[in-house]
C-alpha cells in the first residue's frame, strides 16, 4: 500500500514537471516573439543574419509551432486522466520531455543572444530527449488506443520531425555565422547534402515505422525550402522530388500494412 502511495506521488510529480516545463516553454517562445531580446526575433534573425543559409524554410513553415505546442498540451493532459495516470510507456519516459522543453527554453535564450555554436549544443539537447521518448514508447512499431496515437505518439513524432530538421539548419546557420568555407565545395552542393540527410532519416522511418506524421513534417519542411529557393532550380528540385519520394513511401508502406 505504502509503495502504491509512494509510485502515485512521484507519478504526479512528473506529471506536474512536464505540464509546467511545456507551459514554460510555449510562453518563453511567445514573449521571446513580442518582446526579442536584442531587438531582433528568431525569424528576423534568419531572414537577416541567415539569408544566405539556402535550408532554412519559408516563414509560414514555422507556422508549425502551432501544432506542435497544441500536441504537446494535448499530452500533458491526457496524462493527468485518471486512466492514464499510470501509463507504463509515459512513465518509462521519464523527464525526458522536461528536458527537451527547459533546452528549448535555453535554445531561446542562445540563439536570440547570438550565441548561435552554444544555440546548437542545446538544439541537441532537445532533439536526443525526444529520440528517447520517441523510442520508449515505440511509436510506430506498437499498437495503441487512438486516444494515445493522437494525444502522445503523434504530439511526439511531429515536435521530433521538426527539431531533426531544426538540428540540420541550426548547424548550417551557426557554420554560416563562424564563416566557414564548406572546405571549397558550394554552398548549393552543401544544401542539397543536407537535404538528403533529412530525406534519408525520414525515409528510413517510413520504411520501418510507417510514421505519417514525422514523415509529414519532413515533407512540410521539404516544400517550405523549395518554396524558399524556388529561383534556384537545383535546391527547387530537389527538395521537391525528395518531398515527393517520402509521400509515395509512406503510402505504399501504410497501403501494405
Amino acid at each position: 500500500m505504502q509503495q502504491s502511495t509512494s509510485r502515485n506521488y512521484w507519478d504526479f510529480v512528473r506529471q506536474l514537471a512536464t505540464l509546467s516545463a511545456i507551459i514554460g516553454a510555449f510562453v518563453v517562445n511567445i514573449v521571446s516573439n513580442i518582446f526579442p531580446l536584442n531587438e531582433l526575433s528568431i525569424g528576423e534573425i534568419a531572414n537577416t543574419l541567415f539569408k544566405d543559409v539556402l535550408i532554412i524554410p519559408a516563414n509560414y513553415a514555422f507556422a508549425i509551432w502551432g501544432l506542435i505546442y497544441l500536441g504537446l498540451f494535448a499530452l500533458a493532459i491526457y496524462q493527468f486522466l485518471p486512466n492514464q495516470k499510470h501509463d507504463l510507456d509515459l512513465r518509462k519516459t521519464g523527464y525526458l520531455l522536461v528536458i527537451a522543453s527547459i533546452a528549448q527554453i535555453i535554445w531561446v535564450y542562445l540563439f536570440l543572444s547570438r550565441l548561435f555554436v552554444l544555440s546548437v549544443i542545446a538544439m541537441l539537447l532537445i532533439l536526443l530527449p525526444l529520440i528517447g521518448i520517441y523510442l520508449q514508447l515505440g511509436i510506430g512499431k506498437k499498437r495503441v488506443t487512438w486516444s494515445k496515437k493522437w494525444c502522445v505518439h503523434f504530439p511526439i513524432s511531429i515536435y521530433l520531425g521538426w527539431i531533426s530538421v531544426a538540428t540540420i539548419v541550426n548547424v548550417a546557420s551557426a557554420l554560416d555565422f563562424q564563416g566557414w568555407n564548406g572546405w571549397g565545395i558550394s554552398a548549393e552542393l552543401w544544401a542539397v547534402m543536407m537535404l538528403l540527410a533529412a530525406f534519408a532519416i525520414a525515409a528510413v522511418i517510413a520504411v520501418q515505422r510507417q510514421d505519417i506524421a514525422y514523415t509529414g513534417v519532413t515533407v512540410w519542411a521539404l516544400v517550405a525550402i523549395a518554396l524558399k529557393n524556388w529561383n534556384n532550380f537545383l535546391l527547387r528540385n530537389v527538395s521537391l522530388i525528395l518531398a515527393i519520394i517520402l509521400v509515395l513511401i509512406i503510402t505504399i508502406k501504410r497501403l501494405q500494412k
